[in-house]
């Protein structure tokens, strides 16, 4: 495997790039600390204090390919994204609101249909929200509010030297048409198994196996298992043919792909064996893929080979480094 070419690859990859403007825009916001603001830049949902609970609050927009390609799943991904930012911090989705903006009256109604459906399979209800139904264009975009105890949250800005990285991925899926970067693994599954592997990260934070999580999104697996580095100022070393792949999926694809049921964790390495067993029993592939490093680099593997992929004293994925947390 020619490793250098797959690192200029990932590294040039959309998914990755349009990170950097976060902080970017995060510059723009005056900085207010307040104590009951746990966490916010940098992990996937801002984390605020509710006495011995807390509250999980996340948004996500679909991308206008993405909405151009199939409303549908531009519907369905705008819950389904949501709802992962709640599973990665170990939490439970509550409720969610939603503002559309239509231009035609049925590309507006395939994508509703994505949202009930999404609806209906992870049995989270859309409580409220806004329609522009006079518009040029057409979007849809979601925010999310969900709870944990308060020393049960998993963030992502926590990895420390010397931790087993876990990938845990459910392999059992496909490519949409018109999608090839977006692994769908819940559609076709049971209302039943995709509500448990939404709550799995939740019992690994309830039995504190784990040290930091993120689910693996639009940068892909290893972009963001970069994000998480990046938060929690460390490197890591991981070998890229451990990863949980499907049979014949092509290597480039898959590590780029937005994964329907995907996490990636890091932990003590007496802990990985149970965190491997509780994504077993709902159906998700967990192994263990490299080490956290004290250092700056995030280096793969493959066989003798290995690269850096990224230097984050130099790279910059979404600027969230350790001096953006509140």
């Amino acid at each position: 495997m020619d490793l250098e070419a797959l690192v200029s690859d990932i590294r040039a990859y959309p998914g990755i790039t349009r990170k950097r403007l976060i902080s970017d825009v995060i510059g723009f916001f005056p900085k207010i600390s307040q104590a009951d603001v746990l966490a916010s830049y940098g992990d996937d949902a801002a984390v605020i204090e509710f006495g011995d609970f807390v509250l999980l609050l996340a948004a996500d927009g679909i991308m206008e390919p993405l909405m151009k390609a199939n409303p549908y799943y531009a519907g369905y991904f705008s819950v389904l994204v949501n709802i992962n930012d709640i599973s990665a911090m170990g939490g439970i989705p509550l409720a969610m609101v939603d503002v559309i903006s239509m231009k035609d009256e049925k590309i507006c109604a395939q994508v509703m249909r994505g949202v009930e459906s999404a609806v209906r399979k992870f049995g989270v209800p859309v409580v409220g929200g806004h329609t522009h139904p006079d518009c040029d264009y057409h979007a849809i975009d979601v925010a999310i509010l969900g709870t944990a105890k308060k020393d049960e949250v998993i963030y992502s800005h926590t990895a420390c030297a010397d931790e087993d990285v876990i990938f845990a991925i459910d392999v059992e899926g496909f490519y949409p048409d018109g999608l090839p970067y977006a692994w769908d693994t819940t559609t076709n599954k049971s209302n039943e198994i995709v509500r448990k592997q939404m709550l799995a990260m939740n019992e690994i934070g309830t039995r504190h196996l784990v040290s930091s999580g993120k689910d693996i999104s639009n940068p892909g697996s290893l972009g963001s298992l970069g994000m998480l580095l990046e938060t929690s100022g460390k490197g890591a070393i991981v070998d890229i043919d451990d990863i949980p792949r499907p049979e014949g999926q092509d290597l480039d694809q898959w590590l780029k792909a937005y994964q329907g049921c995907g996490f990636v964790l890091t932990c003590k390495p007496g802990n990985s064996k149970r965190i491997i067993e509780i994504f077993a029993d709902v159906g998700v592939t967990g192994a263990i893929v490299g080490k956290i490093q004290n250092s700056h680099e995030f280096i793969i593997t493959s066989g003798k080979h290995e690269a850096v992929l990224f230097d984050f004293e130099k790279d910059t994925i979404s600027g969230c480094r350790p001096t953006y947390r509140v």
